[in-house]
């Protein structure tokens, strides 16, 4: 198990920014694969840094295809984190998960095809085991502090399926996903989930449920109505969960199977990786495969 660390946090619709930081450093910051969706913000809670990001940019300019997870993981991992909280709205796919409830999943469905979904290729391979998607210890310290402050039912597990967009859900797809057992659907958990596995980030999704999808028939206008609701009464509550989660990882180490995803994921002979590449990955491979 790795030391207690950093601590990033990926806002997702509605969360744009967090209330209450106190004193915040604005930092912009480049990546080898671009800019990051947004300006990330340093602050500390109960003496624990933390750095935001806003996943689609400010005024929410950025669709889930478009979004360059790749610049923001990287981002985050130059910047020391270990620990990443994904706050994202959800459709659910299930009966008991009402609107307003929140859900820590724990297994994932990639249904995406149009996204860079990994730091690795052109002249080196890596693969990494990501069959349990989201790290345990972090979902576990969401959860438990989730049903101490939100007024609503929290979930922990579930599995999330990933979906394209930015058009939601045939019917027929709807009810596909429902057959198969999955407990929600969004557009972003993927690739981030996987890019954080590479990076050796803990990573792990508070997601706010805010609407049936579209197995679940009610009338349009007074849908989007209810979902704009949900999400504004729940922004407050996500921003209670994170101010007490953040601090008590502090107390938490990361599973042995995410701090060193990449000690035996990489494939390609160290010779044969170019010092352009290992300069490019180097937050990424220094503690395994040497600069030069």
């Amino acid at each position: 198990m790795s030391k207690p660390g950093i601590v990033g946090v990926i806002g997702g619709t509605g969360l744009y920014a967090i209330d209450g930081l106190g004193e915040t450093e604005t930092l912009r910051i480049d990546t080898p694969f671009g800019k990051p969706s947004s300006d990330i913000v340093r602050a500390h809670i109960n003496g624990t840094e933390v750095y935001f990001l806003a996943r689609h940019g400010e005024g929410h300019a950025i669709s889930p295809t478009e979004l360059n997870s790749r610049a923001n993981i990287y981002a985050l991992k130059s910047l020391g984190v270990s620990w990443c909280i994904s706050v994202s709205a959800v459709g659910s796919l299930q009966e008991e998960l009402v609107p307003g409830d929140f859900v820590v999943p724990d297994q994932l469905i990639d249904r995406t095809r149009l996204r860079e979904n990994s730091f690795f290729g052109e002249g080196i391979v890596a693969h990494v085991s990501f069959a349990d998607p989201f790290c345990p210890v972090l979902s576990r310290v969401l959860a438990d502090v989730a049903k101490r402050t939100h007024k609503r039912k929290v979930h922990s597990g579930g599995t999330y399926v990933c979906m394209e967009g930015p058009a939601f859900s045939t019917r027929a797809e709807s009810n596909l996903y429902r057959s198969w057992g999955a407990s929600l659907i969004g557009m972003t958990a993927l690739p981030e989930a996987k890019l954080a596995r590479e990076a050796e980030i803990s990573y792990a999704i508070l997601a706010t449920v805010t609407d049936y999808d579209c197995w679940k028939s009610r009338e349009t206008d007074v849908e989007l109505a209810e979902i704009l609701k949900v999400l504004s009464e729940n922004v407050g509550s996500a921003r209670n969960v994170l101010f007490e989660t953040i601090p008590a990882l502090q107390n938490e180490s990361q599973p042995e199977f995410i701090a060193n995803a990449l000690q035996f994921a990489v494939m390609t002979q160290p010779t044969k990786i170019s010092a352009a590449t290992r300069k490019k990955l180097a937050p990424l491979l220094s503690r395994h495969i040497p600069s030069s």
